[in-house]
């Protein structure tokens, strides 16, 4: 009977997070096509394939939803960024989270979570302010903390690390992310990735490499 009762508990738990799922994606669709105001909770249903009624169960508004979305979207970027090696050397290491942030940040279709985000963070600033956390300062942060190790061990002299890795983020941007996100350009192709982090590389440790 107890056995009983966790396959059913499981099973309710599985039905529940595929109709959360489910509605996450019709949501993300839906915000990505209209934007924030365009969207209505009836549209949002029509497109998860779920009554009105089911959505409300998950989710009292439209706000909420988004919400979430950013969370998920959050949460999804985080993971995905380079993790460093200490078996290869700076420039390797500055390369690879350099192509990967780029990669991630420009990828086709992922441009329309930062605008939507854009456009209402002034409205509902704990969005914005979440996203900005989780996503942008959390890759600074994770930049910042290799930085500081090489710095420890010799290898680059740099008084303030923070900053330092916005400048190299801000660097590998140049001439892709802003062109890209206003849709004055497509996704830039791996190759031209490639070569404005390697731009950004030598700049960026010729102003903080150790000379020898």
């Amino acid at each position: 009977m107890i056995e009983a009762q966790s396959d059913t508990v499981r099973i309710l738990g599985e039905e529940e997070t595929s109709k959360r799922r489910q509605i996450l994606d019709g949501a993300r669709k839906v915000f990505m096509d209209l934007g924030f105001d365009g969207a209505s909770m009836g549209e949002i249903a029509r497109a998860a394939g779920v009554s009105k009624g089911t959505l409300y169960v998950y989710f009292t508004d439209k706000c909420g939803l988004f919400q979430a979305i950013v969370e998920e979207e959050s949460l999804q970027q985080g993971a995905a960024i380079f993790k460093f090696d200490p078996a290869q050397d700076v420039a390797a290491n500055l390369a690879g989270f350099g192509e990967a942030y780029l990669a991630l940040i420009c990828r086709p279709g992922g441009g329309s979570a930062i605008r939507t985000v854009m456009a209402i963070a002034e409205r509902m600033p704990d969005v914005g302010r979440r996203y900005y956390d989780r996503v942008l300062e959390g890759t600074i942060n994770r930049l910042a903390g290799y930085l500081e190790g090489r710095v420890k061990a010799g290898e680059l002299a740099i008084d303030d690390c923070q900053l330092a890795a916005s400048q190299f983020q801000l660097m590998c941007q140049a001439t892709l992310f802003l062109p890209f996100i206003f849709q004055a350009a497509p996704a830039p192709s791996p190759e031209r990735i490639r070569a404005v982090v390697d731009s950004a590389i030598r700049m960026f440790l010729a102003a903080y490499g150790v000379k020898g």
